[in-house]
């Protein structure tokens, strides 16, 4: 018996991606901070323990579903997105940072590849020209160094390509799990993450510089209260943003959705002025009108399309609103 089929919320996605951005665009402004006394898998150990301590009250006060409807791809995609993430956050400390956020951004070329050539998906110019169109505008903001080619730069394009397989997972493995469910994963895999880090700086400790520097190379100490503080937040925040990234994802094609990941960018310029008085250039503000406007081409070309016939969750109970994150 086939089942039921409903329509994808491409404009309740894109207005999700977007707070989700301007929300981490705030808080990561303030990870040098944390980094000034706290080390990378400290971070993520402390951190994740308080997002999953308070996503398992949340469930228990609401009567969320927690447990995975579906274990093996629920496993599968939170190793691969911590994968990427731990692969990013490597990379920084090996190569410039304009160099690899430049890499992780080749996301949505990578979700727009991955879905036509593995899950059939009729994608048409107007994503094609979008997507292209916002990593030119990327490209425009960072303008990345260009150096000797190593092994090395491969790094950021890994971290992008398993970013884009895991949201490409969220929505074509994981349409019937709970947002919950999921950020419960993901944290869990990231604090594992921060416990094999830990475990291998005991067994092969390096140098440590002092300040953001020393951030990979730190072990556990003392956190200050400033550090908590913004680790509280990060945690809070964490929840909100990944929670909204993830519906997201479910309620619409990852190709579509992944071009407004470009908007982390604009909200970086703009809580970088906004607090730290930052200010940017002539071709980074040519890159971010090409940004803004692939996200309005792709939304005016989405709306009014005949819909793809898309999987619903098995229970309303499977994907919540965003408004029970």
């Amino acid at each position: 018996m086939t089942r039921p089929f409903a329509a994808p919320r491409p404009l309740a996605a894109a207005a999700m991606i977007l707070t989700a951005m301007a929300t981490m665009g705030l808080i990561d402004n303030y990870v040098r901070v944390i980094a000034e006394t706290t080390g990378l898998w400290q971070f993520h150990v402390v951190r994740s323990s308080m997002c999953l301590g308070l996503l398992a009250i949340y469930a228990r006060l609401t009567g969320t579903r927690l447990q995975p409807r579906h274990w093996g791809v629920v496993v599968a995609r939170s190793a691969i997105l911590s994968v990427a993430l731990v692969t990013y956050f490597g990379a920084l400390v090996l190569l410039p940072i304009s160099e690899v956020i430049a890499g992780l951004f080749t996301a949505p070329i990578w979700v727009l590849l991955l879905s036509a050539l593995f899950f059939d998906k009729s994608l048409g110019r107007v994503r094609i020209v979008a997507v292209i169109a916002g990593f030119i505008g990327v490209m425009l903001v960072l303008r990345p160094d260009t150096g000797t080619l190593t092994w090395l730069t491969a790094l950021p394009l890994i971290s992008g390509v398993l970013y884009a397989l895991a949201q490409i997972a969220t929505r074509e493995w994981c349409a019937e799990e709970t947002a919950l469910t999921l950020l419960f994963g993901f944290f869990a895999a990231l604090g594992l993450w921060g416990l094999v880090g830990l475990a291998g700086l005991n067994l092969f400790p390096q140098p440590v510089p002092a300040g953001p520097e020393g951030f990979p190379w730190r072990l556990w100490g003392q956190m200050s209260v400033a550090a908590w503080g913004w680790t509280v937040a990060q945690a809070l925040g964490s929840i909100f943003a990944v929670g909204l990234i993830i519906r997201a994802y479910q309620i619409a094609e990852a190709s579509f959705v992944a071009v407004f990941e470009y908007a982390l960018l604009i909200f970086a310029v703009f809580w970088g002025y906004v607090l730290l008085g930052q200010t940017v250039d002539g071709w980074a503000l040519t890159g971010i009108a090409v940004i803004v406007g692939s996200g309005a081409v792709m939304v005016l070309g989405t709306r009014g399309a005949a819909t793809t016939e898309i999987p619903a969750p098995a229970t309303p109970e499977a994907t919540p609103g965003p408004q029970a994150r």
